[in-house]
């Protein structure tokens, strides 16, 4: 197996193991909102739950098919045109990352919580969805 066909190959991981984020994580977040809505019956909370469930897959996956992008392109196909396609999609999930820290968190996310990661995120949201919850 050459290089190229062994960087090929991770990068097809990474993509991979991203949309499995990304489908595990909707599944997941599903699942705690559903739980959130059963036990405190307000659908604002839901959504809430929701949203923050969900945006930390979002954001856990970015993470990754990033991964998945700086393999392909410093690895696989380092061409001076790619680096710049590189840049520009890094940019962008930049900027995605930081809009959805806002909306998920209410505030930038240098002035949020230190080291508060994706998965993080998530804990917190199935914490939100027991809180005020009425025992059934």
């Amino acid at each position: 197996m050459t290089a190229r066909a062994f960087f090929e190959d991770v990068t097809v991981l990474f993509e991979v193991i991203g949309v499995l984020v990304l489908v595990v994580g909707l599944a997941a977040a599903v699942v705690v909102t559903a739980l959130a809505l059963r036990r405190s019956r307000d659908m604002h909370r839901a959504v809430t739950v929701f949203r923050n469930a969900f945006g930390g897959a979002l954001l856990l996956a970015l993470e990754i098919l990033i991964a998945a992008d700086l393999t392909r392109t410093l690895t696989v196909e380092p061409t001076l045109n790619n680096v710049l396609v590189l840049g520009v999609i890094v940019l962008i999930r930049t900027v995605l990352s930081i809009s959805l820290d806002v909306e998920m968190d209410g505030v930038a996310p240098w002035h949020r919580r230190a080291f508060e990661t994706g998965t993080g995120k998530f804990r917190r949201a199935v914490r939100q969805s027991g809180e005020g919850a009425e025992p059934t």
